[in-house]
């Protein structure tokens, strides 16, 4: 069976290639994720095992780099985390809106760096697809996955959130921030603008800049 889909264990590796880790062991642990899948597979789902199995291989794989990753995230920066969900989350129920950075970083008298550093860390950006942003347009939710679409079977759609959250990290500073903030913290490129002290026409072109380069690399 892992022979049989040996080509799409590899295509689920090699989506993690350049981040220090052999690439062998990380096909090892693929085939962990994809043994997983196939006892919990039910024929009678609406699904073919392929596709079933591609979630089990990325999360193990994940999950290992997680554990055994170089980078961990500091105690200080998870307790900061913590602070500030908490004063969100008050901000929130008081008020009917999120905290904006700037104020956080008053309130807790820490760097605005540092608040997007901890929120960063310590949020669990999980589904693609599951994300969602109201268009300017028609008031309808996209989800970041839709806007950067190819067209590929559902497979192949798999891999590419995987692809997109790679991309997201490898962006600038501010780019990055952008893309976090329009489409996983749902702000407006009005709210945007103010939160970066840029104007509204600058968000926009940068979104459409990020958008139109990570849907070629995508692609490619």
């Amino acid at each position: 069976m892992i022979k049989e889909n040996n080509g799409l264990i590899w295509s689920i590796v090699k989506r993690f290639n350049g981040r220090g880790y052999d690439l062998e062991e990380l096909y090892q642990i693929g085939c962990v994720g994809f043994i997983k899948s196939i006892k919990k597979f039910d024929t009678n789902f609406d699904v073919k095992l392929s596709t079933y199995s591609v979630p089990y291989m990325i999360g193990e794989i994940k999950r290992h780099i997680r554990d055994d990753g170089p980078i961990k995230v500091s105690r200080s920066i998870k307790e900061l985390g913590i602070k500030i969900r908490e004063i969100q989350r008050e901000h929130l129920n008081k008020n009917g809106e999120e905290m904006q950075i700037d104020e956080i970083a008053k309130q807790l008298k820490v760097s605005r760096e540092d608040v997007a550093l901890a929120m960063e860390a310590t949020n669990c950006v999980d589904s693609i697809e599951g994300t969602f942003y109201k268009d300017n347009k028609d008031g309808n939710q996209i989800s970041l996955l839709e806007r950067l679409s190819t067209n590929k079977n559902e497979e192949e759609s798999i891999t590419n959130r995987l692809a997109i959250n790679q991309l997201i990290d490898g962006l600038e500073k501010r780019d990055k921030e952008v893309i976090l903030l329009r489409f996983y913290k749902e702000k407006t490129q009005a709210q945007i603008a103010k939160i970066l002290g840029i104007t509204q026409v600058q968000v926009s072109r940068i979104e459409k800049r990020i958008l139109e380069s990570m849907k070629k690399k995508l692609i490619s």
